[in-house]
């Protein structure tokens, strides 16, 4: 049985159209609860980590009635500098189940990542790429095993 969350994005609807791109920010919110199954009460910072992959840091920003935003990292390091790739910021609409990346930064050093935006660049436009982004991360991080729970 296939499950609501394992549902494409891009076969929902047809890409870079306002259908399409708020179906994207309902599978991101099903993919965000499935890493952060209690997102609506958790705060401040958590970390996951699983054999064979960098640790996932979560940070929450900003937390209102209705939304919560919140960091999502791996961090890499060279020499003494701590680098954030990606730092993705999400907004989580709590009251519509809906989660938008909201920015990205980094210089991709993970191999994955630089594959996805190499094959996005010239297909979506900036938004839509930045919450394809998102999608496919967290389907990588939960499929690798990642589980942000209260302490």
């Amino acid at each position: 049985m296939l499950l609501e969350y394992q549902l494409v994005p891009q076969a929902i609807a047809k890409p870079r159209s306002f259908v399409g791109l708020m179906a994207l920010y309902e599978s991101n919110y099903l993919r965000l609860q499935q890493l952060i199954p209690d997102i609506e009460r958790l705060d401040g910072y958590y970390q996951s980590k699983v054999a064979g992959d960098c640790d996932l840091h979560v940070e929450i920003i900003d937390r209102s009635r209705y939304t919560l935003t919140l960091s999502l990292s791996y961090f890499f390091f060279e020499g003494q500098e701590r680098i954030s790739d990606p730092n993705m910021v999400v907004r989580a609409y709590l009251d519509g189940g809906l989660a938008e990346a909201m920015s990205y930064s980094g210089e991709n050093r993970h191999a994955d990542f630089r594959r996805l935006s190499r094959a996005c660049r010239f297909e979506l436009d900036r938004r839509w790429r930045r919450n394809m982004l998102l999608n496919k991360w967290l389907d990588y991080l939960m499929g690798q095993g990642h589980l942000i729970l209260e302490r």
